[in-house]
């Protein structure tokens, strides 16, 4: 009885990323070297989106993640690099003129805390830190808009 309430006492944890509920945090130094932290971008509508600078479909999609932010200056995105190295996706972020604040996922432990292991995968977080959208798999066209015009979007 006592591991099976310890079972779904596991289960039910809200440090996962689940839609309807809030966001759990992403925190530590960007790849810029400056603190980087998803509670401070509270207030804004973000973007959070899983990414390598070896998967092909993440690199396509930057373009989509660049114009969002010309479209919608309220929103902010934050990329987290997973399974790869500050070097080589310090280098593909410059290359690709992203902007926006990006970690490196060591030990895949937000990968893991986000169900999000196999990139691209973006997450909608509302303004209010409650994660409103998940998208599996490359962004295309139309995908940013779809995520945004989900209730408490922008």
């Amino acid at each position: 009885m006592i591991v099976l309430i310890a079972l779904v006492a596991c289960s039910s944890s809200s440090s996962h990323a689940v839609v309807g509920r809030g966001a759990p945090e992403i925190s530590g130094t960007g790849l810029d070297g400056r603190h980087v932290s998803l509670s401070a971008l509270r207030g804004h509508a973000v973007l959070v989106n899983f990414w390598g600078s070896w998967c092909l479909p993440c690199r396509d999609e930057f373009p989509l993640l660049r114009a969002a932010l010309v479209t919608h200056p309220d929103l902010r995105v934050l990329g987290v690099a997973v399974q790869d190295a500050a070097g080589p996706a310090r280098r593909f972020m410059v290359e690709a003129h992203a902007t926006w604040p990006s970690v490196v996922d060591h030990g895949d432990r937000l990968a893991t805390v986000w169900s999000a292991r196999a990139p691209p995968v973006t997450f909608f977080v509302d303004k209010d830190g409650v994660v409103r959208a998940r998208h599996i798999g490359q962004l295309r066209p139309g995908d940013i808009e779809r995520m945004l015009a989900t209730p408490s979007g922008t």
